[in-house]
């Protein structure tokens, strides 16, 4: 049991550490909360199994095909849906909450209501540390862990990543320093949604596809963003690692487990807002005088 905890706990903090780092960007930039952004993960799972399941396509092309189709679809859907309401919040916060719904409708009218599972890209097992672990999952850990420290050097060496600083910073001055915020935040949603994307064709093959996938995960990323502090991409990944074996003890440990994870997830969240409302990294707030 131990064992399967720390694999499966490890699994889910990854998954989980790229959905709230692709929340946290696109918070901390645009100051959106993007309730769609848990349902382009679930779209991006549906086309692993479309491309590679039903139509034959090489596993890693029907992955990069994936992620590149719902990054796509997540500009034009930031450019036609969030953009245009993006000053008001409510606006955004109903529009993206629709726009999830859209898709889960879409996708039960396309494949039902079922559960519907990919076979593994690779098989075998390997040992890592003395812990035996099937090679699909660490294929996972490995794309993960690739896909965070390629976010964390676009952030940190990149112009485009000091501007996405910038404006995540104040994004005032950043626009008076000559710099673009209408792009920025473009490109900052194509990077969130691409991460939204590699967190859903990593997980296909593990788990079950099915269109409540993105529920689920909504919530443990509002509690990981909350834990970690908004906008605080380290806050994140630290969350995302508390969150992911919180949420694998209870559901190994606890009789009926697996119905309360979610809970467990919630009611850390609410005790953070109660006790520490910024969150672990977060910026304290001040009242304004």
């Amino acid at each position: 049991m131990l064992q399967d905890i720390l694999i499966t706990g490890l699994i889910n903090s990854g998954v989980y550490a790229l959905l709230a780092v692709g929340f946290s960007l696109i918070f901390g930039v645009a100051r959106i909360v993007n309730i769609t952004h848990t349902a382009f993960y679930m779209v991006a799972a549906y086309l692993v199994y479309v491309l590679g399941h039903l139509w034959g396509w090489p596993a890693w092309l029907a992955i990069v095909a994936a992620v590149i189709a719902v990054t796509i679809l997540g500009l034009l859907s930031y450019r036609l849906v969030i953009e245009p309401v993006r000053e008001h919040e409510t606006a955004v916060l109903i529009s993206t909450i629709a726009l999830a719904a859209i898709f889960q409708e879409l996708m039960i009218i396309g494949f039902g209501g079922h559960y519907l599972s990919i076979p593994s890209l690779i098989d075998g097992y390997s040992q890592l540390a003395g812990v035996r672990m099937t090679n699909q999952q660490l294929l996972t850990l490995v794309i993960v862990a690739v896909t965070l420290v390629g976010v964390w050097l676009l952030l940190a060496k990149t112009r485009l990543g000091l501007a996405i600083r910038a404006t995540a910073e104040d994004r005032e001055v950043a626009n008076l320093m000559g710099m673009n915020v209408r792009h920025v935040a473009l490109w900052t949603m194509g990077i969130s949604v691409g991460l939204a994307a590699i967190a859903g064709v990593v997980v296909a093959p593990l788990f079950v596809v099915d269109p409540l996938m993105w529920l689920d995960p909504l919530i443990t990323v509002l509690a990981i963003v909350v834990l970690g502090g908004l906008g605080s991409l380290k806050g994140s990944v630290i969350g995302a690692l508390i969150i992911g074996y919180v949420e694998t003890s209870t559901v190994f440990l606890l009789p009926a487990g697996s119905f309360l994870k979610s809970a467990v997830a919630l009611s850390i969240m609410v005790l953070v807002l109660v006790v520490r409302p910024e969150g672990l990294f977060g910026i304290a707030f001040e009242e304004e005088r």
